[in-house]
């Protein structure tokens, strides 16, 4: 019995889930064989392997309990601690109104909900524009814990000052920058998580002035990874110094070089007597057509722009003081001119895994016009916008722009048809931001990593986001 116990308490802390489904089985075919013999010996036998059973009963149940707290809290399975942490937060479903009305209280911001909205987006935030700026500025001295930096690029957000995937992450990073360089530790905490709290508070500001880019989400992913592995030899100001460090070298590497690496690679897919398409305006195409002018290629470039923000007209502005030959259409003239086009060339707001693309609406119409032409579809973008995400449609996640925008033509006092279309109960403006573009119509996506086709995506984000390296 000693040593029956003594085994019992050495078994204990060691098994695992499968030694103890094997333990209880045997002693289920035991039970079985012992009521199959109807002798007195099988019966000792049987009673004699009971015994060990009823004292490792409770040995079994302390196991259970103890490995459900280890699943519970993750702490003997760093693989699922891993997997649980790569799993991204649930996005804030504005449909559902207790988890609203929480957030309107912690909220800095303060907003007024559209009277119109727009039922099949009900779960995305449809706010009335143009009130929030001014109460914001108003707060500025009373918002002591938001760094100023910060405070300043929400302001930027909200008025449309800074807009475009690049601008708005280098935006971001440069203001957390700035607070790092000014955070002290409080006493008695640790830098690690009182650092990672306050970036948390001012993530939190900036996505109520608008919603975070799915680049954004990397950056910030990148930055929280940096400080959790930061070594606790260090001091405060070391520490401080190589978080800065480190997001320079991913604004440096991640964006400004990848950008590079980009045109060097798309710019090997122009010839001479080219027509290039593009839609909107788009940092890496711009610095690819521009690269393609300078080594003495002769194309022309076809820009099709669309309301309401006509960004195409100011590529078209840039491009033309090149000296580059430029063709200006809207987007209900990209059927017509697509006959001419040899090759099309895309931004993107992100890739997602399953190889779609997200970007600025209306870029895949243009798309698929240029596959039904069988033009090849070029898109170009930086590695760090890539994500696991998989998206099929442009309505479970999206952005909402103002509808005022699409009411009003600028520049046209007389068309004013719509005015006062607010005060029409079953009248709602929809302003969409992104659309999804399926990878069927991408030809090749060039990134800083190579020319590679939509298939390919997983593989980067598997073998450069599973270290959540990213740089």
């Amino acid at each position: 019995m000693k040593d029956q116990s003594n085994s019992s308490k050495q078994q204990k802390p060691k098994l695992t889930k499968a030694e103890r489904r094997e333990l209880q089985e045997a002693q289920r075919a035991a039970k079985a064989a012992a009521k199959g013999e109807g002798n007195k010996a099988s019966a000792t036998a049987t009673s004699a392997n009971a015994r060990p059973a009823k004292a490792v009963k409770p040995a079994q149940k302390s196991d259970n309990a103890s490995v459900a707290a280890t699943e519970k809290k993750g702490g003997d399975f760093p693989h699922e601690k891993d997997r649980k942490k790569d799993v991204p937060q649930p996005r804030l479903q504005y449909d559902d109104k207790s988890r609203v009305e929480k957030a309107k209280r912690r909220s800095v911001v303060k907003q007024t909900e559209a009277r119109n909205r727009v039922e099949l987006f009900r779960h995305l935030p449809q706010y009335e524009h143009g009130s929030q700026l001014p109460d914001l500025e108003a707060k500025f001295f009373d918002l002591y814990p938001m760094h100023p930096a910060v405070y300043k690029v929400g302001l930027q957000y909200i008025s449309g000052d800074i807009s475009g995937g690049n601008d708005r992450c280098i935006a971001m990073l440069q203001a957390f920058q700035e607070a790092i360089k000014d955070y002290k530790v409080p006493p008695e905490k640790s830098l690690g998580r009182d650092l990672t709290a306050k970036i948390g508070s001012y993530v939190s500001f900036l996505i109520e002035c608008r919603p975070l880019s799915i680049s954004m989400g990397n950056a910030i992913r990148f930055l929280k990874s940096q400080i959790a592995k930061l070594p606790l030899t260090l001091s405060e100001s070391e520490a401080k110094t190589s978080l800065q460090a480190d997001i320079e070298r991913f604004i440096s590497e991640k964006i400004v070089l990848a950008n590079k690496v980009i045109v060097k690679h798309a710019v090997t897919k122009i010839r001479d007597g080219d027509v290039l398409l593009t839609y909107g305006s788009s940092l890496a195409v711009e610095m690819i057509l521009l690269h393609a002018h300078e080594l003495g290629k002769q194309f022309r470039v076809v820009i099709v722009d669309s309301r309401p923000k006509l960004r195409g007209q100011q590529l078209l502005r840039r491009l033309v003081e090149k000296g580059l030959n430029c063709t200006y259409t809207h987007i209900n003239g990209v059927s017509y001119i697509m006959h001419e086009v040899s090759r099309v060339f895309l931004g993107a707001e992100s890739i997602l895994s399953n190889g779609t693309v997200y970007s600025r609406v209306g870029t895949a119409s243009v798309a698929m016009v240029a596959h039904a032409a069988r033009v090849p579809v070029i898109v170009c973008c930086e590695a760090y916008k890539f994500h696991e995400r998989v998206q099929l449609d442009s309505i479970c996640s999206n952005e909402l722009g103002d509808p005022e925008v699409i009411s009003n033509v600028p520049g046209r006092m007389d068309v004013n048809h719509l005015n006062g279309w607010a005060d029409i109960e079953n009248l709602q403006l929809l302003n969409l931001i992104y659309d999804a573009m399926p990878s069927d119509y991408v030809s090749m996506i060039v990134t800083d990593y190579g020319m590679v086709p939509p298939t390919s995506v997983p593989v980067i984000v598997r073998e450069y986001g599973r270290e959540q390296v990213w740089i």
